[in-house]
């Protein structure tokens, strides 16, 4: 507690630190009284003093008791580093003060800095009532050799298990200035781990000392902790601790039960897997509510007519991301239906599944080959013929019958979504089997990367899709919607491509002109792999025909809730559910703008999570068949502290990384730079032309990134998981697409 002196009477203006602590807030502030409380419990705070009154003559008694050395001069109000609401950077902070003559302009500066109109707007946003006033902290200055701050808990997500670090060389103020971009590290569990490195400021073992001490402060406040500290002489200083405000509740990555299993339980889930791919955010409201139960819809339609199972897309949305099941639903009604009236299509659709990666010629003739057919020949046309109807139709059509429109597209989307998930989706399967056949009978003469022979296989001349999209949700505009070109002209590099794999299947055939069996089975792969990668790409690029109607659909009944009131604007509507959107025409519209509000701030929160790639325990027979991707990988010892992922294209290449979130980051993308992303889809392919490389936190060997990055002759590793939190723009990596890593480092190119 402030104690009184002797010879006044009076408490005195100025206060050592050693003699405050928590509850003296109210007269020296939230900072110093942290701080006072922290240097009593042992922590490491440089000495100091607070000024809580005009300074008088002890202000030279008290300075040159610290040694009479430069000090930092910093604000400590009242309505300051509170629970909700910190009012950090808003006053002024002075360092390096020398001499009496300065320490007392600095004090009287940094109290003039509490009636500047910035502070009077923060304030007036949280409805402060406190008065202006505030005392000054004076403290020892720290010749800081590397500083930043640190929060014990994530302070996006709210993940109490997991510090999160920002250093700098030098001052802090280097961070808070925004002069230098700072380090980034992770600590869980005692293990830091870097996440992004412009400043090579602390290493490995000094952030796990800050996480400590950070958790330190939280244990002993009761609550999670943003600090500022500094290294200084090879000692941690602690400089400021507040609680962190806004921390959201911790998010929890649960798999989800599924009555349908059976027995009923946990099920496995992949953020990969079919629709996941081409979904590299959380979804909107009314994509979960309408468009996915379409899909799902159709997905079960077309899985009734080439296997005579009823089952749609098996999907759970946790913490706002999309998450799919490989597993069958596996209902007895719906089993004994399909064993009684389709028992050939059943047996042929199974036994194929089963055999794909094993004896992929035997499943295509019998059960895959029909699928691409009727694909061919009826879905695609009948999909073809309802957009091209349904656009004629949206611009006069009355608000009730854009609805049925929506619905019929979305489930021939859906239909789509099944062809192009077991007819394209087969391409990765029979790559696994030609990779396997390479390794067994040509690895010993031939030396390639086996995904060599796929390259180069695209129509010489790309088409403009103005219907390809960043997202499948429909929230976002398509290509042709936001006015971008189409994928760029690749054709500098296909001649390259063409000549490496003709002259890899050249080889092979070399190798094996001896053994005709064995050469007839290598043409058979071959020709099996090459033409299930044009058909992946084929249905890929078809799948979002129907999105410009569907987004045209949705902003018309948008337009309406807008002239209703019932929103603000026409793109609110993708934060409605599809009753609250179809509702609006009837003017239902009672408390629609708060439920939009809170749905977006939901969303833009989950937006910022790093969402695991599954959940759940994989399966046995799932984890042999994706444990047989290793036969694609070059084997090769993985650097310290690379990135593992999958390897999507071969090759090697090195660049300055930029993370790109979405098409407004389009522009920034340079020629010869590192793509890292979440996912990419076909939206996103001519920044393919400009890349020297491509790193994503999701996809597979069918994904996007992995079948675009190989027509242009791009190195490629997907499914990293988290390389768009790990690595920061201009950090330098070298991705080897073949082995499936990233290297870190170094920055001093």
């Amino acid at each position: 507690m402030i104690s009184g002196r002797a010879d006044t009477g009076a408490v005195s203006a100025l206060v050592s630190l050693d003699e405050i602590g928590a509850t003296d807030a109210p007269r020296v502030g939230g900072k110093a009284a942290n701080l006072g409380e922290l240097k009593k419990a042992g922590f490491k705070v440089p000495d100091g003093f607070v000024v809580v009154g005009e300074p008088s003559a002890e202000l030279a008694d008290m300075y040159h008791a610290l040694g009479g050395g430069p000090v930092a001069v910093r604000s400590s109000a009242m309505a300051e580093d509170l629970a909700d609401a910190s009012f950090a950077g808003q006053y002024e902070t002075f360092l390096n003060v020398q001499g009496l003559e300065q320490l007392l302009k600095a004090i009287r500066d940094c109290r003039r800095s509490a009636s500047s109109a910035r502070v009077a707007s923060y304030q007036a946003d949280r409805a402060e009532r406190a008065g202006l006033e505030i005392a000054v902290l004076v403290q020892r200055m720290v010749p800081a050799s590397s500083a930043g701050v640190a929060f014990s808990a994530n302070p996006l997500t709210g993940d109490r298990s997991e510090v999160s670090i920002s250093a700098v060389r030098g001052l802090g103020e280097r961070l808070v200035s925004g002069e230098a971009q700072a380090d980034g590290w992770v600590v869980r569990e005692g293990k830091a781990q870097r996440r992004r490195s412009s400043d090579d400021a602390i290493a490995a073992d000094q952030a796990v000392e800050v996480a400590k001490m950070a958790l330190s402060a939280a244990a002993h406040f009761g609550r999670p902790q943003d600090i500022e500290w500094a290294f200084a002489g090879g000692e941690l200083y602690l400089l400021q601790s507040r609680p962190i405000t806004a921390l959201p509740s911790p998010v929890a990555w649960t798999a989800p039960r599924v009555s349908g299993l059976h027995p009923p339980g946990p099920s496995y889930w992949m953020r990969n897997l079919r629709l996941g791919e081409w979904l590299p955010e959380p979804v909107t409201p009314l994509f979960e509510d309408w468009l996915l139960k379409l899909l799902s819809r159709g997905f079960g339609r077309g899985t009734h007519a080439d296997s005579g199972l009823t089952t749609g897309l098996r999907y759970a949305i946790v913490n706002g991301w999309f998450y799919s099941t490989p597993e069958p639903e596996l209902r007895l009604r719906n089993l004994l239906q399909a064993v009684l009236t389709r028992p050939v299509s059943m047996f042929r659709f199974i036994s194929s599944i089963i055999k794909q990666t094993g004896d992929p010629e035997l499943a295509e003739r019998r059960f895959f080959s029909g699928v691409v057919l009727r694909w061919r020949e009826q879905t695609l046309p009948r999909y073809r013929r309802l957009v091209e109807e349904s656009a004629s139709q949206l611009e006069l059509a009355p608000l009730p019958e854009i609805v049925r429109i929506v619905d019929r597209v979305g489930e021939a989307a859906g239909e789509q979504l099944w062809a192009l998930a077991i007819g394209g989706g087969s391409a990765w399967k029979i790559e696994v089997a030609l990779g396997r056949f390479y390794r067994q009978h040509l690895a010993h003469q031939v030396e390639i990367d086996v995904r060599v022979l796929l390259a180069g296989l695209s129509p010489s001349e790309p088409a403009t899709l103005k219907h390809a999209v960043l997202s499948a949700d429909w929230y976002w505009p398509t290509l042709g919607e936001s006015g971008r070109s189409g994928p760029a002209d690749q054709m500098q590099r296909r001649p390259e491509l063409i000549k490496r794999r003709e002259a890899a299947e050249t080889a092979c055939r070399q190798a094996l002109h001896n053994n005709p069996e064995l050469l007839g089975r290598f043409e058979v792969l071959l020709e099996l792999a090459q033409r299930y990668a044009r058909l992946r790409e084929e249905q890929a690029s078809l799948l979002t025909l129907g999105w410009p109607v569907l987004r045209t659909g949705v902003l018309r009944l948008g337009e309406a809730a807008a002239a209703s009131r019932g929103v603000d604007r026409a793109e609110d509507a993708f934060f409605l559910s599809r009753a609250e959107l179809v509702g609006t025409l009837t003017s239902n519209t009672e408390g629609l703008k708060s439920r939009v509000r809170e749905r977006r701030d939901h969303w833009e929160r989950y937006r910022r999570l790093t969402a695991p790639l599954a959940l759940g325990t994989m399966p046995k027979l799932l984890e042999r068949m994706l444990g047989s991707l290793d036969v694609v990988r070059t084997e090769r010892v993985a650097p310290e502290g690379s990135l593992r992922g999958e390897p999507a294209s071969p090759g090697r290449a090195s660049g300055r990384v930029r993370v790109v979130r979405g098409p407004s980051e389009f522009d920034k993308f340079q020629q010869d730079e590192v793509l890292v992303a979440q996912m990419t889809a076909p939206a996103w392919t001519p920044l393919f032309a400009l890349a020297s490389a491509v790193v994503t936190d999701g996809g597979s060997l069918a994904a996007h990134a992995s079948l675009v990055a190989r027509e242009y002759g791009i190195p490629a590793v997907v499914a990293t998981g988290d390389a768009t939190a790990r690595l920061a723009d201009g950090q330098w990596v070298t991705v080897d697409g073949s082995s499936g890593y990233v290297e870190i480092g170094p920055n001093d190119r």
